[in-house]
């Protein structure tokens, strides 16, 4: 039976970053997906903004032009508030491409990655799979979403609040459309959260979130009722692709390690509970999971897996998740079309500029380890 140092469940883009980080660190990674294709599963519509476009290394030739306004839509889509930034704020990628950039990255730094490999389970190192033979890991990353088996396995918190997300993804025809991003406030198709339309300059991505309790017909009723006349959505220009998943807003949890192992990305909780936006936190706790991990392995010391806690970050989302909970509570469409007058005041537009433009979505996260990871 083969032993690895470090097994990495979930080939998403928090799986891979980690795994690229440890194999760079000389430690035996090997990742396993469920998925013969990374292609196929996105649970992401791929907008990374400016915060993450300036301080990760992403292949410009895979992200779409830059997006600088926020079109923000009552419930009767009557009047939408325009918000404009100075700089590009957003850019979508194309999420096949970079999942394969990542993979192609984590392989060349000396990572295995097993793709159509079903994670079982996980007891005192020694972990079983579907389709393919057992190993034994000195430690085990949970990178396998926001339902994740990990967590459970480790005995580690789980994600309680969720909401659930679907889209629909088409080529359009270059030219045709003006980049923006479309945020419409409805509660009758998006209860808690908003339906979007944006675009890569060759896809356009058309969806809808909410809580799954509030929406009595289920979401793909509503996403096919609101893509019909979606604002600012070109013609399709070729087929349509439908993606959807669930997406944790409750924060990130408090218990994400232990002697056996830890959490990344969605599994970790690592969403900004407001915006629902993930990819710029998977990244960053991404890199402090990695640290953490290579510490601890080339000590011992488990008190370097206190440097990986949750409690502490929790406590700089106070304001998002406070945030979070009043958003959820609207769920009539006169309070939203209420709400939005309130955002066309002076002071509403400067709150949601910042929510919207700010740098503060996702708290920076402290990387000091090297002493440990030096070890």
């Amino acid at each position: 039976m083969q032993t690895v140092d470090v097994l990495v469940v979930g080939a998403g883009l928090a799986g891979l970053h980690t795994s690229r980080l440890l194999a760079q660190r000389e430690l035996n990674v090997m990742v396993v997906d469920s998925r013969r294709s990374l292609s196929t599963g996105i649970r992401t519509t791929g907008i990374f903004v400016r915060r993450t476009l300036d301080d990760f290394d992403l292949p410009d030739h895979l992200l779409g032009p830059g997006v600088r306004d926020v079109l923000l839509y009552p419930p009767s889509r009557r009047a939408p508030i325009r918000l404009t930034s100075d700089r590009d704020e957003y850019r979508v990628a194309d999420m096949p491409a970079i999942y394969e950039h990542a993979l192609r990255a984590a392989e060349s730094a000396g990572a295995r990655v097993l793709l159509g490999v079903r994670y079982v389970d996980v007891s005192m190192g020694f972990v079983r799979f579907a389709g393919a033979e057992p190993v034994m890991a000195r430690f085990i990353v949970g990178a396998d979403g926001a339902r994740s088996r990990v967590a459970r396995d480790l005995g580690l918190d789980v994600n309680r609040r969720l909401l659930v997300g679907a889209e629909i993804v088409h080529p359009i025809a270059s030219g045709t459309t003006t980049p923006a991003f479309h945020c419409v406030l409805d509660p009758r198709v998006a209860p808690g959260y908003l339906g979007w339309v944006i675009d890569d300059g060759q896809h356009a991505h058309v969806g809808v979130a909410g809580y799954p309790d509030a929406m009595r017909t289920g979401i793909r009723p509503l996403l096919d009722a609101f893509a019909a006349d979606a604002p600012g959505r070109g013609a399709p220009a070729g087929p349509v692709e439908r993606r959807g998943g669930p997406i944790p807003v409750g924060g990130v949890l408090r218990r994400l390690a232990c002697p056996a192992g830890l959490l990344v990305g969605d599994a970790a909780g690592a969403v900004s509970p407001l915006t629902a936006g993930g990819l710029d936190p998977c990244l960053r706790m991404s890199e402090l999971a990695a640290a953490v991990t290579a510490g601890y392995l080339r000590t011992g010391d488990q008190r370097v897996l206190r440097r990986y806690d949750g409690g502490a970050l929790r406590t700089r989302f106070r304001g998002r998740l406070l945030l979070r909970r009043v958003f959820a509570g609207i769920r009539s469409p006169a309070a939203v079309e209420a709400a939005v007058t309130l955002l066309r005041s002076r002071p509403g537009r400067a709150l949601a500029s910042r929510i919207l433009f700010g740098d503060g979505s996702f708290p920076d996260v402290n990387l000091r380890l090297d002493r440990f990871s030096e070890r």
